[in-house]
């Protein structure tokens, strides 16, 4: 590792290098312990772990230690959530740990639009970077192929329902769904930020082009077959679960499933290979699970149940990732994962930066491209102790789920040490432990004190509890949410929202149903311009999807869009493929 130098080095080209030095598959299934027919590989790097043959011969087996690692309120350019989670794995592995990381497969919208690859960074990533960031082995796409098989289905018996009369519908095996073409709930999925596919409109032409209606796509990653493929515990369920995708409603107001349409088996068969996680490495040679990758701000935001629950099956550590701040992410792990799996957290990891919490304490706005204004580059205690009132509310966030937190200060070389000072005073003035990291510069070697303060923590028992029952009324769940975790003084809604939420409560079928909130990653309320912890504002609720067989209710808050749009410099423009060696260039 001597001669990877991130201050010299992009992360492609340390990823590139590092390559060169990966451990063989096979030494990575000994390290892990698997059996003759689990690992199945993907040609010389990447591979699959069959899910079933494990779970039926580690059954019985001990769960390893459970961490979480969430973050404060980000910037637009992110904290190092990721980066940290690997960093923390190669320093649980330095001190002779048996650990796995599990973290999300990135999307192709982050990729190669403003964010870039997922894959960590500097000297705490995982390889290999190109197929990790880039398809790995398919999942996605089947994501993305179920999703529009159900379109397809939904389209086409919309079409054959027009022409068609009862008779013949009738000799076909089929009943007449009536589907109204003004409330279709599924979208297409593409899984790039395209903005000019939020609104379309299909079936223009003749009778045999389809019915003409309003549309739209989606990011893959929102969809519903995603939260599927991250919530489900087998195949079994994932086929289950399948079937209760709410496509449209019909004149009625009843809902329309995919079991209606009879495309839920073959939706579930785009995802036979897909329910098995993905393993790749870090640059340190400890196995990383790579499984689902739904957004956060739009859908759970986890990595799949199944690879989390492998994994404390074949270690002792697990250190698994919730997409943006404890707001969000660790929200819906702790009240949505956790209730799936059956795991509970020893201790949760809070990502902090020094930049992060000063824009919190009013600096100016930080933009992706754009050069980062000095007032980041240089020392300010009292912006930064003003930006801390952020901090202290994700600690906050933590604490109510029983769990004691630890403040992760992800250290960059422009931070003073009376700036990591205070930001450490404060954390452990509110009652959580406090690490500084280089890893991102060191590797596993810069993140000892993270890890130390791990294995300390997780050496005791949580007094793990969830926010709410499951049976509570939709309506005062929310409002649980935006009063504990958010910060609001109430909640307004539209009547649209209303008569969801009514709805959803008076239908046995979907009373119970778990609640993943929609709303803006960059602040704590629901409008991203407004930092630090707004407080006397109310969260406004302007509309409610179910989820049916994701099992969760989604409620929106504010102006919040399934599909990103693509900035005016992306990534893609930097992005390109040695045509000697096949290797892909230019991510970050």
């Amino acid at each position: 590792m001597a001669t990877l130098d991130p201050l010299t080095m992009k992360d492609w080209q340390i990823a590139e290098a590092a390559e060169e030095q990966m451990r063989p598959l096979d030494q990575l299934a000994e390290q892990l312990g698997l059996a003759p027919g689990e690992l199945l590989p993907y040609g010389e790097k990447l591979a699959k772990l069959d899910y079933a043959k494990i779970m039926h011969r580690l059954h019985d087996a001990p769960n390893g230690r459970y961490i979480d690692v969430t973050a404060i309120t980000p910037t637009p350019l992110g904290e190092g959530k990721t980066t940290t989670t690997i960093g923390l794995v190669q320093g649980l592995g330095r001190l002779g740990k048996r650990v796995v990381g599990c973290i999300r497969q990135p999307s192709g919208g982050p990729t190669f639009n403003i964010k870039g690859s997922a894959a960590g960074g500097g000297l705490s990533q995982c390889i290999p970077m190109g197929p990790f960031s880039i398809r790995l082995t398919g999942d996605i796409d089947s994501v993305t192929n179920a999703n529009n098989l159900a379109m397809v289905a939904l389209t086409a018996r919309m079409q054959h329902e027009r022409n068609y009369d009862d008779d013949r519908l009738a000799r076909l095996g089929l009943r007449r769904l009536n589907i109204n073409p003004d409330n279709v709930q599924l979208k297409w999925a593409i899984d790039f930020c395209a903005q000019a596919l939020r609104h379309i409109t299909i079936g223009k032409g003749g009778k045999m082009d389809g019915v003409e209606m309003e549309s739209g796509a989606q990011i893959s990653v929102s969809s519903e077959v995603m939260a599927i493929l991250a919530v489900s515990t087998s195949l079994a369920d994932l086929r289950r679960r399948m079937a209760k995708i709410i496509v449209a409603y019909d004149k009625n107001g009843n809902s329309v499933t995919t079991a209606d349409l009879e495309v839920d088996g073959a939706m579930t068969a785009w995802m036979v290979d897909a329910v098995n996680p993905n393993l790749v490495q870090t640059l340190e040679g400890q196995p990383i699970f790579v499984h689902a990758g739904p957004f956060a701000n739009i859908s759970i935001g986890q990595s799949s149940v199944i690879a989390d629950v492998l994994a404390a099956k074949l270690s002792d550590y697990v250190v698994t990732e919730s997409g943006f701040g404890a707001d969000i992410g660790y929200e819906k792990f702790w009240n949505l994962k956790c209730r799936l799996s059956g795991l509970k957290p020893h201790a949760v990891v809070i990502v902090a930066t020094i930049r992060a919490l000063k824009m919190h304490g009013g600096g100016p706005a930080v933009k992706p491209g754009a050069l980062l204004p000095q007032v980041y580059k240089t020392e300010n205690l009292e912006l930064l102790e003003k930006g801390c009132e952020n901090l202290i509310a994700h600690i906050e966030i933590v604490q109510k789920s029983g769990v004691r937190p630890i403040v992760c200060l992800n250290a960059f070389h422009t931070d003073s040490p009376a700036e990591l000072a205070l930001v450490r005073k404060i954390a452990e003035q509110h009652g959580a432990e406090a690490a500084l990291s280089d890893h991102w510069l060191r590797g596993g070697a810069g993140a000892i004190e993270l890890a130390e303060k791990v294995l300390d923590v997780t050496r005791q028992e949580p007094h793990f509890r969830y926010l709410y029952d499951l049976q509570m009324p939709v309506k005062e769940r929310i409002e649980r949410l935006a009063a504990t975790i958010y910060g609001a003084k109430g909640v307004t809604y539209t009547d649209k929202a209303l008569a969801k939420i009514r709805s959803i409560d008076a239908d046995p079928n979907l009373r119970g149903l778990g609640i993943c909130m929609a709303k803006t990653h960059l602040s704590l309320s629901h409008d991203p311009d407004w930092k630090g912890r707004p407080t006397g504002w109310e969260l406004p609720i302007q509309d409610v999807m179910v989820y049916g067989g994701a099992g969760y209710v989604v409620p929106i808050a504010g102006d919040i869009k399934l599909m990103p749009g693509t900035g005016s410099n992306p990534a893609y423009r930097r992005i390109d493929v040695d045509v000697n060696t096949g290797k892909i260039q230019g991510l970050f």
